[in-house]
């Protein structure tokens, strides 16, 4: 018999001085590179799955920034606790597909390049680490 089911978030990001100190001295330089691969990989037929992923990668490129998890934490009546990976649910296939194909493809270049500026101010930090980690919802209404 099993008792209350608890879905908790959690972050595996290192500390915000190591992520600044990275996105100062790595980030800044090598997330422009990784975008422009990526954008050219998605030109081809063969590199679209190739540059999807790497733009899903972007935010750890960027700022060695994780995403964000749900772990579900089930509890038995018999003391035991299980823990496992929560799968958020994802919109169907053909609609994500078409999406891409008409919206997110372009989209996700101009909020990525908009990301990109405000990471070059120091006020425009935390906004723009926050438009990368949503990268792969803008790209394909990942959750």
């Amino acid at each position: 018999m099993m008792g209350p089911t608890v879905t908790v978030e959690t972050k595996r990001n290192p500390g915000c001085l190591v992520q600044l100190l990275w996105f100062a001295f790595v980030g800044i330089w090598l997330g422009q590179i990784w975008m422009v691969i990526a954008w050219v990989l998605m030109i081809t037929v063969l590199g679209l799955p190739i540059g999807i992923a790497m733009l899903n990668k972007l935010p750890r490129v960027i700022a060695l920034r994780e995403p964000d998890r749900e772990v579900k934490v089930v509890r038995f009546e018999d003391g035991r606790v299980m823990l496992s990976e929560a799968q958020r649910p994802q919109l169907p296939f053909l609609l994500r597909a078409l999406y891409f194909l008409l919206v997110g493809w372009w989209f996700s270049a101009l909020w990525m390049e908009a990301a990109y500026l405000l990471c070059t101010t120091v006020i425009g930090i935390p906004l723009g680490f926050w438009m990368f980690d949503q990268v792969p919802a803008v790209l394909t209404l990942r959750r």
